[in-house]
């Protein structure tokens, strides 16, 4: 009876060992899966988009009537520096949307480039909306000159490229904003990105 009773408990002993094995095992195997995971799902995150936004300007023309393509006029620069294409859904100016082009006197123009662009932005006061020419919408940095299009759907910006962006006539920008502090936010389906500037008096000389 007594010699049953130690194989008994030997046979118990050996299983508790290698079930708490077995258990810890598995237990490291699913912290690694999902250790993995999380590390995977983050970091192909992280790689998916990244935007860097500089040379935000907001400029209101005091001599110009509303409506007029002078009146008032936002611009921005947009440099994609992820590892993918971004589309840019969305551009507001102290939360109210920018259409892309309303039909009126509002509109959003834009080109894409992969030179370095090292100069600021400036005020331009002849933009065109309807049937432009190929003298009109350009802007010139450094020394070159660049075409800017005006945009009739959500802009697509390719990994590595540059994009400068001019919003015409955005909402609630009047001289009495003058040397105030408005934001200029961006949309994409992923993020959204906030710059301040500081209104700007434009005297035509």
């Amino acid at each position: 009876m007594n010699t049953l009773s130690k194989l008994l408990k030997n046979r118990y002993a050996l299983s508790t060992v290698v079930t708490t094995l077995i258990i810890l095992v598995i237990s490291v195997l699913l912290a690694s899966v999902v250790t993995y995971f999380a590390i995977n799902v983050v970091s192909t995150r992280v790689q998916e988009e990244s935007l860097h936004l500089t040379k935000q300007h907001i400029w209101h023309n005091p001599e110009a009537e509303p409506g007029d393509p002078d009146y008032s006029i936002a611009s921005l620069m947009v440099i994609n520096t992820g590892g993918r294409d971004i589309v840019i859904d969305k551009l507001a100016v102290r939360g109210q949307e920018a259409p892309w082009n309303d039909g009126a006197g509002k509109f959003v123009l834009y080109t894409i480039t992969t030179d370095p662009i090292a100069s600021d932005l400036y005020f331009v006061d002849s933009f065109v909306r309807e049937n432009p020419t190929a003298n009109d919408n350009k802007v010139i940095f450094g020394e070159t000159e660049y075409q800017l299009t005006v945009a009739t759907n959500d802009l697509v910006l390719p990994s590595g490229c540059t994009m400068i962006l001019y919003i015409v006539n955005p909402d609630s920008i009047t001289i009495n904003d003058i040397g105030l502090t408005v934001s200029i936010t961006l949309y994409t389906a992923q993020a959204m990105y906030y710059r301040e500037a500081n209104v700007q008096a434009y005297h035509p000389t």
